[in-house]
C-alpha cells in the first residue's frame, strides 16, 4: 500500500484574506510566501486546500518522495 502526500507551497500572501482563510493556512502549517509542507492526501487536507486554493499551491507525491 502506497500512501500518497501533498507537498504544499504557500506562493500569496495572506494580507487581506479573511481571518477564516488565514487560520486555514496555519492549520496547514503554513504562514509566510514560500513557506512548504507535506501533508498526507486525505479529504479533510484536500477540503482546506481548496478553501485556500488561491493562496497555495499544491503536488502530489508519493511516500518514497516525501
Amino acid at each position: 500500500m502506497s500512501e500518497s502526500y501533498l507537498k504544499v507551497t504557500q506562493v500569496r500572501s495572506a494580507i487581506g484574506a479573511k481571518p477564516k482563510h488565514k487560520g486555514t493556512l496555519r492549520a496547514l502549517g503554513l504562514g509566510r510566501i514560500g513557506k512548504q509542507n507535506t501533508l498526507p492526501d486525505r479529504p479533510e487536507i484536500r477540503g482546506m486546500l481548496r478553501a485556500v486554493r488561491h493562496l497555495v499551491k499544491f503536488e502530489e507525491q508519493s511516500k518514497a518522495e516525501a
